[in-house]
């Protein structure tokens, strides 16, 4: 007897695997500064990347007006850092909202680990309800058919993965590195 087919257009369930791509981005004197670590569901570091500082000029800051840090966050910085890495992830999550649109740049789904004083976000781009002193996690708004299956990866997580420490970290590995640079 055959096996019977996969209806097409089902949801299907992931397995294997989840890696995870936390990734931020320091605005300072020197610029803008972006970090960018990949873990397994346990929070365990598969692999961490940091970008050189990107000082926009004042030509910059009038042409792309508004734009400019969507533009730096997500475009220069953060599809650097996720094309360089070696480790495929599943899912990235940010903490800076300008981050959201790489969303528009890769494949899989950006969430945003918003602060605990952000407005109520729409219910249609919530991924998960506020927790452990930050607000919801959302993704973009174009992108609301990304909620399904952010939640279906986030299930799949240790209970006691904390979204917002990874950052902590990350921001630990950059003033780190930025010792090792500055005694070279």
């Amino acid at each position: 007897m055959a096996p019977t087919p996969a209806i097409a257009n089902a949801p299907e369930k992931a397995t294997g695997p989840i890696n995870l791509g936390f990734l931020t981005v320091l605005n300072e004197a020197s610029g803008y500064l972006g970090g960018y670590l990949v873990t397994n569901t346990w929070g365990r570091p598969l692999e961490f990347r940091l970008t050189s500082a990107v000082q926009p000029n004042r030509v910059q800051q009038i042409l792309y007006g508004g734009t400019l840090q969507p533009y730096i966050c997500a475009d220069l910085i953060g599809k650097t850092l996720v094309e360089k890495a070696g480790i495929p992830v599943q899912l990235i999550v940010t903490d800076r909202e300008p981050v959201l649109d790489l969303r528009h740049k890769v494949e899989m789904p950006v969430v945003w680990l918003t602060p605990a004083n952000a407005a109520q976000a729409a219910p249609e781009t919530t991924v998960a309800p506020a927790r452990n002193g930050y607000g919801p996690l959302c993704c973009h708004p174009r992108f609301a058919a990304d909620v399904p299956a952010a939640r279906d990866l986030l299930a799949r997580l240790d209970s006691t993965f904390d979204l917002a420490e990874p950052f902590a970290r990350i921001r630990e590995a950059v003033a780190e590195a930025r010792k090792l640079g500055a005694g070279r």
